[in-house]
């Protein structure tokens, strides 16, 4: 299986890189393919990078799959010939709804074969439907010169956040514009830590990432040692479903056993902390959690709320309006990122 290299360019000059994912194959059949690649990713916000000539091309496919099949037919995709998927998945599950794959494949590569071997793969009867665009590669020869890029190095494991997601881009460039030294960054549904991470490489003293899937974590704590940042400046912590503010008993009970310390309560638990809050996540965390959310950030602190598409921003900024002040709405593609300003009596 080949390597993924694959690289997008981001709005107002930033670049970002991506190598590789790491997922476990659902199947027998599937683990025998397996291949344990990383990712690394440059960020760079020089002025120069949006002028870089392109180099060669790359097809990026969106596929329309049954919600109930798509893991699969994702993985399926990576064994006959996609050098990286992503799932996106909807805010509720519907076995009979669709939804989107978004697959890279080499400029040459022939795609509809692809897709109609991995379709049948895992028993499906007809090839899904499909929409093939063209994208560029970046000379990354050439960007490797710009010494102000910032390099993170992942490996996702079953987590959300390789940086290729829109809503994660529209994140790293709030974060990077936000970031001038000295902050504390809450990352509030921190998947991969790629948000976290990224926040203390640009400068923040301190991060804390929350996240109600262990395996998130561990492969949170995981890329943090990639990134050789410790403990001491970014705590990951697996929360319940639903952290509403609770005692140490009933915190130890919604965890359902799960060792559970005073510090641990403590950081899930203390507010108006932190200089920026960030949460990437989707419209109805967003949503039933908007006052918990915005609860971590300090009066005047910047929120950031991203995981969501256009049509879903009046909802959101309607919830936060009482919140925040000063709202914000950046976009790529159809996918937006929200932020504002913590008001003094929020």
């Amino acid at each position: 299986m080949t390597s993924v290299r694959s690289t997008q360019t981001l709005t107002n000059g930033c670049v970002f890189k991506l190598i590789g994912s790491n997922r476990d194959y659902p199947s027998r059949k599937f683990r025998d393919l397996l291949n344990s690649r990383s990712v690394t990713a440059a960020f760079s916000t020089s002025s120069s990078a949006s002028d870089t000539p392109t180099t060669g091309s790359y097809l990026s496919v969106d596929i329309q799959s049954r919600q109930d099949v798509a893991d699969m037919l994702s993985e399926a995709l990576l064994c006959f010939g996609a050098v990286s998927t992503s799932v996106f998945e909807p805010d509720s599950f519907n076995s009979n709804d669709e939804i989107s794959i978004v697959s890279i494949f080499d400029v040459s590569h022939d795609v509809h074969q692809s897709i109609a071997l991995a379709a049948d793969s895992i028993g499906l009867k007809e090839t899904p439907v499909y929409k093939v665009t063209t994208g560029y590669h970046s000379d990354w020869i050439e960007n490797a010169r710009d010494i102000k890029a910032t390099i993170i190095s992942l490996n996702p494991g079953l987590a959300f956040g390789t940086g290729d997601h829109p809503t994660t881009k529209l994140c790293l460039l709030l974060l990077h514009g936000l970031i001038k030294g000295s902050e504390t960054v809450m990352d509030y549904g921190t998947g991969s830590g790629i948000l976290a991470i990224a926040a203390l490489k640009f400068g923040a003293a301190s991060a804390v990432g929350f996240d109600i899937d262990p395996q998130a974590i561990t492969a949170a704590r995981h890329n943090a040692t990639l990134n050789n940042i410790g403990p001491d400046r970014l705590e990951l912590q697996v929360v319940p479903g639903n952290i509403s503010p609770m005692s140490t008993d009933e915190w130890q009970w919604a965890m359902k056993g799960d060792s559970v310390t005073e510090h641990d309560v403590k950081i899930v638990t203390e507010k108006e902390k932190y200089d920026v809050v960030v949460a990437n996540i989707l419209l109805n965390p967003l949503l039933n959690l908007a006052d918990h959310i915005v609860s971590y950030a300090k009066p005047g602190g910047v929120v950031g709320l991203s995981g969501i598409i256009l049509e879903q921003v009046p909802t959101v900024v309607d919830r936060y309006s009482d919140l925040l002040e000063g709202v914000t709405v950046s976009q790529i593609d159809d996918w937006a990122c929200i932020s504002g300003t913590k008001t003094k009596t929020g």
